[in-house]
């Protein structure tokens, strides 16, 4: 059977160079009208048992060319487990190349930066939150190609939380976090949910970036815009998904809010604040500090050592949603970032980083929530 490889699907992205017997050289498509470009997801179909060899080149030019150092792709035969081929990467060769060797045993493997949450399994996902007693839909918007801006809202105090993901479509695991998080807010039976649901008033927008998603984007919408620098000024045209976001909190106010990610060069996962904001405040930055120190003694997934560097005080980029609600709120605001690749102080082999620890942190970030609502 000959050597086939196919990216036109759901978040597919791959470029096809050459295919000579079982190696092929490719490249990844940019983002619509930007540069940037990382995230691929593919399919190869062959012969089974055939052992592949496939070199993704001209990655110097990536949007994070550190992220392909120590970095094995995620692969699947059954679209279910989500695997690590075995990847090395040559900065020299074809202007940037990360080689993957997988044997594949069934004759149809797909392989992707991380495991892909599909459009498909995003709908299902919002309409069984959505089905659950006390747990209410609302269509915030929609995005220039039409598709909507999905939010979940629940629980019954004053408090106001917000989480909302994949700002960044590329950054997939995000949203498998947020199937974490709506699967416990929505268990009656979970101690940490229903005192949330009691005190708080909880905000959930799983997929802020679906044109992207959908297109095979790794950071930007349809119209080749990155939301997360946005916030300071959405507009209709640009950014129509951070406009409708950025209204409905205006409409209820933000006390707790979490932009969830993923990080292509760390390999940890780690959690950015707000330090530079001008209306900062020794009480409110302690509030993050102490979110920190009780997540990374509930789960050692998470650490504080490694992350991005503290902003100088005044200096907050508040096109940035962190910055922005933090300062426009006075909320405790914060990016939980995620690794591409495995978490170096806990690592996985077989599956890396992987959907199911993604699934797994989300309970934990949500009970560290729980424990300290009082204070926020």
């Amino acid at each position: 059977m000959t050597l086939s490889i196919s990216s036109a699907f759901d978040s597919g992205n791959i470029i096809v160079e050459s295919i000579d017997g079982d190696s092929a050289k490719l490249r990844i498509a940019k983002d619509h009208a930007s540069e940037f470009y990382q995230w691929f997801h593919f399919r190869v179909s062959c012969a089974p048992g055939t052992r592949l060899q496939l070199n993704i080149t001209d990655l110097n030019g990536s949007a994070y060319p550190g992220g392909w150092q120590d970095y094995n792709t995620a692969v699947t035969e059954d679209r279910v487990d989500w695997l690590r081929a075995p990847s090395s990467w040559h900065k020299d060769a074809d202007n940037g190349t990360l080689s993957i060797d997988w044997t594949c045993e069934s004759g149809t493997a797909w392989f992707a930066y991380f495991a892909p949450y599909s459009y498909e399994r995003h709908q299902n996902l919002v309409a069984e939150a959505a089905s659950y007693d006390g747990v209410s839909y609302r269509q915030l918007g929609t995005t220039a190609q039409g598709r909507p801006i999905d939010c979940l809202a629940m629980g019954d105090g004053d408090k106001q939380v917000w989480l909302y993901a994949r700002q960044h479509p590329g950054e997939s695991m995000a949203e498998w976090w947020m199937e974490g998080a709506l699967a416990k807010l929505t268990d009656p039976a979970d101690p940490h949910a229903r005192m949330l649901r009691q005190t708080c008033r909880i905000h959930v927008v799983p997929n802020m970036n679906p044109d992207g998603s959908v297109l095979g984007h790794l950071r930007t919408n349809s119209k080749g815009v990155n939301l997360n620098r946005e916030w300071h000024e959405p507009t209709e045209d640009k950014s129509p998904e951070v406009l409708c976001v950025k209204q409905a909190m205006d409409e209820t106010g933000v006390d707790f809010a979490m932009d969830v990610h993923g990080d292509e060069a760390i390999a940890a996962v780690f959690l950015a604040g707000f330090e530079g904001i001008e209306d900062w405040t020794d009480a409110l930055g302690g509030k993050f500090t102490r979110y920190q120190q009780l997540l990374a003694k509930r789960t050692p997934d998470f650490q504080h050592e490694l992350g991005y560097p503290k902003a100088k005080p005044g200096t907050a980029n508040l096109s940035m949603s962190t910055n922005q609600l933090a300062q426009r709120f006075g909320a405790v605001s914060m990016t939980l970032e995620m690794p591409f690749k495995d978490n170096q102080f806990l690592p996985d082999e077989d599956h890396g980083w992987s959907p199911e620890r993604c699934v797994r942190l989300a309970d934990d970030c949500l009970a560290v929530l729980a424990e300290m609502i009082e204070e926020i």
